[in-house]
């Protein structure tokens, strides 16, 4: 049974063993992916459990709470992916004041040996953690020489020539290249969530939408997109899909709003995922309504053209 634990203190979780994986994980890319899968190798040799640990809010968040790096990828989405990658346990431990403020020796022996038990841990390119990212690779191999496992890293997956980074796919989110960051992804960059009521402006427009919140976190990308709905029917749904903070209706909190073409149903409840095709402009602000709904049905009309001449990629 997968299990997703968020605590550093507690019982030992795998009193047995495991093998365990360290990172963000923002995104899951194929980097990422690399690293599950070879400790997931690892775990299956030695017959152990995959642990993959990882934190919320992200570090990056945490330090810089003005001015938060763009988010790819929801905690939920993060947790299922690492499961389907072959995770057993998923640890997004809470990344707080206490935890930013663990030394590396604290964090082997409180979260790794204390908790997990493992036998070996492997991590990415350039690892680091800590307090004041003192710990390496060098100062994990150190500790697990005291504490009882080896520690490992795995060689940069590279696209191009460039590491493939979460960095380079919010560039290419910023500029509408989704095929550069599928390419990077394995996969179409898509968001999912569960259907939440919003103030049913679309529908008394003409433009039902189905609303996705982002959970507060920065969008890596925002504007007005062709896109597919997955989860809808038996394939992918074509829609237009806005994704900002409705300027003109002076919203303020970012919303995922996907209008699907020719649909008539209730998804209010339903866990859906939106996969993003082509940027077709910025959001703006319109003096009325009038002016907005006239720019929605010409944006309805290109996200069409748009998703007839554009095959469907691999599954989002």
């Amino acid at each position: 049974m997968k299990q997703l634990f968020r605590d550093v203190d507690g019982g030992p979780l795998c009193p047995e063993g495991s093998v365990a994986c360290i990172g963000a994980f923002d995104g899951l890319h194929l980097g990422h992916q690399a690293l599950v899968r070879h400790a997931a190798g690892r775990a299956r040799d030695l017959g152990l459990p995959l642990v993959a640990l990882s934190f919320e809010p992200l570090p990056r968040e945490f330090f810089s709470p003005a001015a938060p790096p763009p988010r790819l990828m929801l905690p939920r989405a993060r947790v299922e992916g690492l499961c389907g990658l072959g995770a057993d346990l998923v640890g997004l431990l809470r990344f707080n004041r206490a935890f930013a403020a663990m030394t590396p020796d604290d964090f082997a022996e409180r979260v790794l040996a204390g908790r997990l038990r493992p036998r070996e841990v492997w991590v990415g390119p350039g690892f680091r953690y800590g307090n004041r990212r003192a710990g390496d690779l060098g100062t994990l191999q150190a500790a697990g020489a005291r504490l009882g496992f080896t520690a490992g890293e795995i060689e940069p997956v590279r696209l191009d020539g460039e590491r493939v980074s979460s960095t380079r796919i919010r560039a290419a989110l910023a500029v509408g290249d989704f095929t550069a960051a599928a390419r990077l992804l394995g996969r179409p960059y898509a968001i999912g969530g569960r259907v939440v009521r919003g103030r049913e402006l679309g529908r008394t427009l003409g433009f039902p939408t189905a609303n996705l919140r982002f959970g507060g976190r920065v969008p890596a990308l925002q504007g007005i997109y062709a896109t597919r709905v997955h989860g809808v029917g038996d394939a992918p749904w074509p829609s237009v899909s806005s994704f900002g903070t409705r300027p003109t209706v002076d919203g303020v909190e970012p919303l995922l709003e996907a209008h699907l073409f020719d649909f008539d149903g209730d998804l209010y409840g339903r866990r859906i995922e939106v996969e993003f095709v082509a940027r077709l402009r910025d959001e703006e602000r319109y003096p009325d309504l009038p002016t907005l709904v006239a720019q929605m049905e010409r944006d309805a009309v290109r996200a069409r053209e748009i998703l007839m001449q554009t095959p469907q990629r691999a599954t989002a």
